[in-house]
């Protein structure tokens, strides 16, 4: 099981939420960079950064904090999400050294447009975002619930090529009050070809053991991290 920290960027500093509501902002590093060094000197290897300034925009914005990140950590594995709405957003996340690109809002109210980007760049690129409130897909920062089902869109993708999902459950995210493990054991038994990255509400190593167990790709951690409910050093075995 992969362990993939947080980075959510507002004005190009490293902060949290609590599911999703932006008043809820706590700024915990004013570099990004230095929490990414802290991350890749503790044997970390995969990051995950979400642009939130691009998100609430729909346009990329915290591209630059993305190039200085890969540019000093240049084997730290990115994947990097929010704001991801234009042929040319996607362009320059990439070219800013991201690996992956996690794409939920086009993919949602776009269809076409998120198909042709996994077309273009591949299955191992390309992760479908499927952020759920009660289980239905959110979208825009999480301001907008749709109707979409969350199990019929994950297997709409996957009949699609889809490889990588990341499952973020907004109620528990940033409550450090445990994972969703009942919904994550249902995505990986329906759905075993799929890559499940968990995220949400991880509290404890004890979340770390459970999600293992049930077989997720990665996990997620962002507040239980910056809190020190869970240290660097507890995420040594799993590294």
């Amino acid at each position: 099981m992969h362990i993939i920290p947080a980075i959510d960027i507002i004005e190009g500093k490293c902060v949290r939420l609590t599911q999703g509501h932006y008043t809820t902002k706590v700024i915990y590093d004013e570099s990004p960079l230095d929490v990414a060094l802290r991350l890749y000197d503790a044997g970390v290897q995969r990051v995950h950064i979400v642009d939130l300034d691009g998100a609430r925009a729909k346009r990329i914005i915290n591209y630059r904090v993305l190039e200085q990140i890969t540019r000093h950590v240049e084997s730290l594995h990115i994947d990097f999400g929010g704001g991801l709405h234009s042929d040319d957003d996607v362009r320059i996340a990439l070219e800013c050294g991201a690996r992956q690109i996690t794409i939920g809002s086009v993919a949602a109210h776009y269809p076409q447009r998120f198909l042709s980007w996994l077309a273009r760049y591949g299955s191992e690129t390309v992760i479908l975002a499927a952020d759920a409130r009660n289980e239905r897909i959110a979208v825009h920062s999480w301001e907008e619930t749709t109707e979409i089902a969350l199990m019929d869109f994950l297997a709409g993708y996957a009949e699609r090529g889809v490889r990588y999902v990341l499952c973020t459950d907004i109620d528990r995210d940033g409550t450090m009050q445990g994972s969703s493990h009942a919904l994550y054991r249902q995505i990986c038994q329906q759905f075993p070809e799929i890559h499940l990255l968990a995220s949400g509400g991880v509290a404890s190593v004890r979340d770390l053991e459970q999600l293992e167990e049930i077989g997720v790709w990665g996990v997620v951690i962002g507040k239980a991290l910056y809190e020190g409910a869970i240290t660097l050093a507890d995420l040594k075995p799993f590294l």
